[in-house]
C-alpha cells in the first residue's frame, strides 16, 4: 500500500478499539494515512515509510510492565511531529524520561478514569487553536494508568480533575500528547485537534478522490497490462465501484460475472445487469443459477449451513463461468481498508466466528489468478465518494448494504420459493415507505425478515392463518455496532397497514428494536 505522491502519516496501533477512527478523522481532512501494528514498525520500516508525522494510538496494555509494547526509539530521533493518544502519551513519557503510575487495574494505586471529563487550559498551544472558547472542553477518558511526571522538555497545557497532565507538549520538538481520545464523538472538538496537528505538521490536504482515481487507474494499467480481468459483481457498492474503476482503466479487458442465486430483492438482477451492461457498456455475464441454489437449500434451516452452502456454490458457479473467459489472469475484488487492517491486527489472534462471510476467498490460488484490489486503501465512505467521482448514480452508490447470502438469512428456518416471494414483496413495500418519508439516507440498513411462524388474523370478517414478518432498520457508522432507527408510531402503523394490504401471505408485522450488540444486524 503506497501513495508516493502524497505526504503520509503513520498511525502506530497499540491495540485500541478505536484506532480506525483516528484514520477516518485524518482522511476526512484529506490526509493520507496508514495504520500499522506496533510490532511491524521497525527502524527499517520507518525509513522506508518516511512519514511526515506519526500518531501513537491508545491501547489496553500498561506501560509499567516490562513487556509493554513500545515503538522503536529511533522514532523520537526522526525530527517529525508526534502525537500520542492515551497509551500513546504514556509510552512517550516513559521512553523519553518521564514517569507513568499504574492504576488499580494494572496493580498500582493510581486513579482510573473512564467516560466524560472536562479539560481546562494551562497556557497557549497551537494544537489547541479553536479550543476552550467556553473556558473548558469535554473529552472522553479511558485509562487506568496516568502520567505522574513529565519527560524533560514537556510542559502542561491542559488538566482535568483526574488527569493533571491531560494535554502536554514539547513544542521545540513538535511532540504532543493527550490522555483522552479526540477521535471519538464524545470529544466534540476532537476533529479540530487533529486538524491543528496536521496543519502544524505541514500536510497539504491533497488526498482527494479525484487524485486517487487518477493514481488508481495508472496502477491498474501498470499491473494488468494487456491481460484480462474477471470481477465477481454482486451489485453491492464495493464491487460496483471496483468494476467501474477497473473498466475506466482497461475497458473491454474486464468481464464481470453476476451470479443470480434466486435470493435477490425484487427486480435487483435487472437493475444491476441493466446499469452495468446497458448504461455503462461493461461486459457482464448474467449467471442465472436460481434452481441450483434453491435446490441445494431445500430443507435447510441452520443459518451456518445456509451460508456455507451458498458460499460453496458461488465459488463453483463463478469458476464455471470464469473458465470460459480466455486469457483471464486477474481476479478483481472490492477489498476495503478495514479488511486489510483486520488481517494484520494488533493481537494477531483469531476472533470468535459470529457468522461465516460469503466471498470469493480461495479462488485466486485455486484458479491461478492474481488479485486486483483497487479499493484496498479506502474506507466505505471514501468508496462512495469515489463512486460519485466515477459517475455512478447516487441512488446506486447510496444503497444500503446487502449480504452475499441475500434473502436466505432474512428467512429464518427453512427456505421456500413461496416465502421468498412474500419476503421480496414485503421488503419492496417497506423500502418504498422509507423512501417516501425521506428517511433512506438516515438509515444504515433496513429490511424485512419473514418469520418461521404463522399467526391467526382477521381480514374481511374471515379468519387468516399467514406469516408474520419483522421490520429491521438500524443506524451505524461502520456496521460494527448499531442502534435501531426510532421510527414514529405513525410511520410503523402506515407501513404495517400497507404490507398487510398489499402482500398476500402476511397478516402480522412487528418492529425489531434490538441494538448490536447484543443482536446482529441481520437475523441470521
Amino acid at each position: 500500500m503506497t501513495a508516493p505522491s502524497h505526504d503520509r502519516l503513520l498511525i502506530i496501533d497499540f491495540g485500541s478499539q478505536v484506532t480506525q477512527l483516528i484514520a477516518r478523522r485524518l482522511r476526512e481532512l484529506n490526509v493520507y494515512c496508514e495504520i500499522h501494528p506496533f510490532q511491524n514498525v521497525t527502524e527499517a520500516f520507518l525509513r522506508d515509510f518516511a512519514p511526515r508525522a506519526v500518531i501513537l494510538s491508545g491501547g489496553p496494555a500498561s506501560v509499567t510492565r516490562a513487556d509493554a509494547p513500545r515503538p522503536p526509539r529511533a522514532l523520537f530521533e526522526m525530527g517529525v511531529p508526534l502525537l500520542g493518544i492515551c497509551y500513546g502519551q504514556q509510552v512517550m513519557m516513559d521512553m523519553l524520561g518521564g514517569r507513568v503510575e499504574g492504576g488499580k487495574i494494572s496493580g498500582g494505586g493510581g486513579t482510573a478514569e473512564f467516560g466524560r471529563a472536562y479539560v481546562v487550559p494551562q497556557g497557549q498551544l497551537g494544537l489547541l487553536d479553536g479550543w476552550f472558547d467556553q473556558g473548558r472542553e469535554q473529552v472522553w477518558m479511558s485509562h487506568g494508568d496516568h502520567v505522574s511526571q513529565l519527560a524533560p522538555g514537556f510542559a502542561v497545557y491542559g488538566t482535568s480533575p483526574n488527569a493533571p497532565y491531560a494535554i502536554t507538549a514539547d513544542v521545540a520538538r513538535h511532540f504532543y500528547a493527550v490522555q483522552f481520545h479526540p477521535e471519538v464523538h464524545h470529544t466534540p472538538k476532537g476533529a479540530k485537534l487533529y486538524e491543528n496537528f496536521v496543519r502544524l505538521a505541514g500536510f497539504k490536504g491533497d488526498w482527494t478522490m479525484a487524485s486517487y482515481r487518477e493514481e488508481a487507474i495508472a496502477r491498474i494499467r501498470e499491473q494488468v497490462g494487456d491481460a484480462r480481468v474477471i470481477c465477481a459483481l454482486s451489485g453491492g457498492v464495493d464491487s460496483s465501484v471496483a468494476a467501474a474503476l477497473i473498466h475506466e482503466a482497461i475497458g473491454d479487458q474486464l468481464t464481470c460475472v453476476f451470479v443470480d442465486h434466486g435470493l435477490l430483492r425484487l427486480n435487483e438482477a435487472e437493475e444491476v445487469v441493466g446499469m452495468f451492461r446497458d448504461h455503462m457498456n461493461l461486459s457482464v455475464i448474467h449467471a442465472q443459477e436460481q434452481d441450483l441454489f434453491l435446490g441445494a437449500l431445500e430443507g435447510v434451516s441452520d443459518p451456518e449451513v445456509k451460508r456455507k452452502t451458498i458460499g460453496r456454490l458461488f465459488i463453483e458457479v463463478f469458476q464455471k463461468y470464469a473458465d470460459r473467459i480466455e486469457g483471464a489472469r486477474f481476479l478483481a475484488q472490492g477489498t476495503l481498508y478495514p479488511d486489510v487492517i483486520e488481517s494484520v491486527s494488533f493481537s494477531g489472534g483469531p476472533s470468535v466466528t459470529i457468522k461465516s462471510h460469503h466471498n470469493v476467498g480461495g479462488l485466486p490460488e485455486k484458479m491461478g489468478l492474481k488479485l486486483v484490489e483497487p479499493l484496498r486503501e479506502l474506507f466505505k465512505d471514501e468508496v462512495r465518494a469515489l463512486g460519485r467521482e466515477l459517475g455512478l448514480p447516487a441512488h446506486f452508490i447510496g444503497r444500503h448494504p446487502f449480504p452475499g447470502p441475500g434473502l436466505a438469512i432474512r428467512c429464518p428456518g427453512e427456505i421456500t420459493r413461496e416465502k421468498l416471494d412474500i419476503l421480496r414483496q414485503a421488503d419492496a413495500v417497506y423500502i418504498d415507505q422509507i423512501r417516501r418519508h425521506g428517511l433512506y439516507d438516515e438509515i444504515w440498513q433496513a429490511f424485512v425478515a419473514i418469520l418461521p411462524v404463522r399467526t391467526v388474523g382477521v381480514m374481511g370478517d374471515g379468519r387468516t392463518y399467514d406469516f408474520a414478518c419483522a421490520l429491521r432498520a438500524v443506524t451505524s457508522v461502520d456496521g460494527m455496532t448499531a442502534d435501531y432507527y426510532p421510527f414514529s408510531h405513525d410511520f410503523l402503523s402506515e407501513t404495517a397497514t400497507r404490507i398487510i394490504n398489499e402482500v398476500p401471505g402476511i397478516n402480522r408485522v412487528t418492529y425489531d428494536i434490538t441494538s448490536k450488540p447484543p443482536g446482529t444486524i441481520e437475523w441470521e
